[in-house]
């Protein structure tokens, strides 16, 4: 059996001109040859990427919503494993030992270790802030 290569030739025309286009010709022009071996395979990848793209928002129309969510939840968890991991562990450890004890707080944590836990939870509180607003 002997098989035929299928290839379609077509003429793209590119108006200049246009921002959008001259941007798209920007970057066909600067392909990294190692990634894209020809412009033709830039252009496929490009296409399906671009109507696979439409398609899975005209079959679920919140999935950006849903995405935009998940990301904002990821920055919040982010920013919560940051704090915890900048607080000291004389900090965590007095929050620890208030969680266990039925003791009053007073009595379990000194001065110096309040000003600790409070320092951490004002650095956690002012990263929230900034990632929420």
């Amino acid at each position: 059996m002997i098989y035929e290569k299928q290839i379609y030739t077509t003429t793209l025309r590119l108006n200049l001109e246009n921002e959008q286009i001259l941007r798209a010709w920007e970057h066909l022009q600067s392909l990294d040859r190692r990634e894209y071996r020809s412009v033709s395979k830039a252009v496929v990848s490009a296409v399906n990427v671009y109507f696979d793209r439409s398609k899975q928002l005209a079959d679920d129309p919140y999935l950006e919503t849903r995405e935009k969510e998940d990301a904002f939840l990821s920055r919040i968890e982010d920013t919560i494993s940051r704090s915890l991991q900048s607080c000291t562990p004389v900090s965590l450890g007095g929050i620890l030992q208030l969680m266990q004890s039925a003791q009053p707080a007073a009595a379990l944590v000194s001065e110096e270790t309040e000003e600790g836990i409070f320092s951490c939870a004002q650095g956690f509180c002012r990263r929230l802030l900034k990632l929420l607003f």
